[in-house]
């Protein structure tokens, strides 16, 4: 059962599925939001959401942190609906839901130009599945165990007996299977599969989701992918790349196409950790993976203001060779330490 209370402090309160329901449905202005640089799972629960609110007399306004959508989860319903202007401070809410969201300044940009809305003034849900959530807001459904924040979703919907349409199981079925790769990874366990089913029974497409999530890539994608690709460097069992400005330019793609390059890294022999870093111009974004439970790469990106699951992980450095250079020394001796302890699970 996923962590659910009604106060920062962990008390726990009864009837929790309903608690977080009647704080989500009881809004008249609601923003609903997730964190920048958004994945599937993070797209998929705003849209199942705004989906599942939609219908009463209510304003909602969806949206991701910077406001981007990737191109690959442009197939989703409702996600047309999806506010890609930056919002005014001077918009006025009675409640936020945040989802994926493991802190509000994952929001990025949204949380820059609104802090006032998430200083606690505004009753906030908080709905997640990263270890490092810091069970913010007035009522947080937190789920560390859970396979995607979407898996969290699709139980209360089952919980609450609420009605399912084909559009919301989808939305649902494409963050479980983002998150998990396709029911691969090892966050997947029987609930999940049992989840994964019942959104299949409700109308899921499952055809289309794995049709763009993981067959269908515009040509751009594959030339970032190679020029990725042929910067990869692997030592100390880490092995990492890059995706600079000039390799977007001369691949004609986004950044957003290059986020399945550090889980394909990740499969390589003899790497314990894949990193890619994305060079932007404030300084470094950066994405890890590890090859097993053992290697606890939340542990990593927590130095550094990050966070995230134990097997993904992501944080930010400031712009430079030299932070780039200390973060990869920070990894190896990570590494290290961990095989002189003699044990890796301690």
């Amino acid at each position: 059962m996923a962590h659910l209370s009604a106060h920062p402090d962990g008390r726990e309160v009864p009837n929790e599925w309903r608690l977080v329901w009647d704080t989500m449905s009881s809004g008249r202005a609601v923003l609903v939001a997730t964190h920048a640089n958004p994945d599937a799972d993070a797209v998929a629960s705003v849209l199942a959401v705004l989906l599942l609110l939609e219908g009463s007399e209510r304003r909602l306004v969806a949206t991701t942190g910077d406001g981007r959508v990737p191109r690959a989860l442009r197939f989703l319903p409702a996600v047309d609906r999806l506010s890609t202007q930056e919002l005014s401070p001077e918009e006025r809410f009675d409640r936020i839901i945040l989802v994926d969201c493991a802190d509000p300044g994952r929001l990025g940009p949204l949380f820059q130009a609104c802090p006032s809305w998430f200083d606690g003034s505004i009753p906030i849900v908080n709905i997640d599945h990263h270890v490092t959530n810091t069970r913010f807001g007035a009522v947080s459904l937190v789920d560390p165990a859970a396979a995607a924040t979407t898996e969290i979703l699709t139980e209360l919907v089952v919980e609450l007996d609420l009605p399912f349409s084909p559009a919301l199981a989808t939305c649902l079925l494409t963050g479980i299977y983002g998150d998990t790769l396709g029911l691969q990874t090892s966050s997947t366990r029987p609930k999940t599969m049992r989840l994964a089913a019942h959104l299949l029974e409700a109308g899921a497409d499952l055809p289309q989701i794995v049709t763009h999530l993981f067959r269908r890539k515009p040509f751009s994608t594959v030339r970032l992918w190679g020029l990725a690709l042929g910067r990869a460097r692997f030592e100390d069992a880490i092995v990492w790349t890059e995706i600079t400005p000039d390799m977007l330019e001369e691949s004609g793609a986004t950044a957003a196409e290059g986020e399945g390059i550090v889980n394909f890294l990740s499969g390589t022999e003899g790497a314990q950790v894949a990193i890619m870093f994305y060079r932007q111009p404030d300084g470094w974004r950066v994405s890890l993976r590890s090859s097993s439970d053992a290697v606890d790469v939340a542990r990593i990106a927590s130095q550094f203001g990050g966070g995230g699951h134990s097997r993904a992980a992501g944080c930010r450095l400031p712009a430079g060779e030299e932070h780039r250079q200390t973060f990869l020394d920070t990894v190896a001796r990570f590494l290290l330490d961990l095989a002189l302890a003699g044990d890796p699970s301690q």
